[in-house]
C-alpha cells in the first residue's frame, strides 16, 4: 500500500513539475533557469521538458485544392524559420497539384502565432487573423486536436 501511495505521489509531482516548467517557459524562463530551479543541468532540463521553452514551433500546412484537404506537419526550432517556411510553402505550392494552400504556425503553448492562405486575388500568400476560437489547438493525442485541425481546414477553405 505504501508503495502505491509513493508511486502516485511521484507521478503527481512529475505532472506538477511539467506544468510549472511549461508556465515558466511561457513567462520567459530559459532552460538554464529551469535547471537551476530544479537542481539539474540546463541540458537535463531541456531533455526532461523539451517543449517548455518555446524551442518547438509547429507548422501545419493545409495541402491540396480538392476535398478532403491533407495536413502536413513540420516542427522547427525558430518561430521566424517556421513562418518563412510556411509562407514559402504556400507561395510555391498553391499552384501545384497537391501543394500547400494554407499554413498555421503555433508555439509551444499551443497558440497560433501566424497564419496565412493563398489569395487568388493577390496571387500570393496573405496573412490572416484566425477567429478567437481557432487560436489555440490541443497537442497531438489530446482531446480536440483533430477537431481543431478540421476547423482550420474549413476556415481556410472558405477563404
Amino acid at each position: 500500500m505504501y508503495l502505491e501511495v509513493a508511486t502516485e505521489a511521484g507521478d503527481a509531482g512529475r505532472e506538477l513539475a511539467t506544468d510549472a516548467a511549461a508556465r515558466a517557459g511561457r513567462a520567459g524562463a530559459s532552460y538554464a533557469d529551469l535547471g537551476s530551479a530544479s537542481g539539474i543541468t540546463r541540458q537535463a532540463a531541456r531533455k526532461r521538458w523539451p517543449e517548455a521553452v518555446g524551442t518547438h514551433w509547429t507548422l501545419y500546412l493545409l495541402t491540396g485544392k480538392s476535398r478532403p484537404h491533407g495536413m502536413a506537419v513540420q516542427v522547427l526550432r525558430s518561430g521566424t524559420k517556421a513562418i518563412e517556411t510556411g509562407r514559402a510553402a504556400v507561395d510555391e505550392g498553391a499552384l501545384a497539384e497537391d501543394g500547400a494552400v494554407g499554413a498555421v504556425v503555433i508555439n509551444a503553448a499551443r497558440e497560433v502565432v501566424w497564419a496565412c492562405s493563398f489569395s487568388y486575388d493577390a496571387y500570393a500568400p496573405e496573412e490572416i487573423t484566425l477567429p478567437e476560437d481557432l487560436r489555440n489547438v490541443p497537442a497531438p493525442g489530446e482531446d480536440g486536436h483533430t477537431n481543431g485541425l478540421h476547423r482550420w481546414d474549413q476556415y481556410l477553405s472558405n477563404l
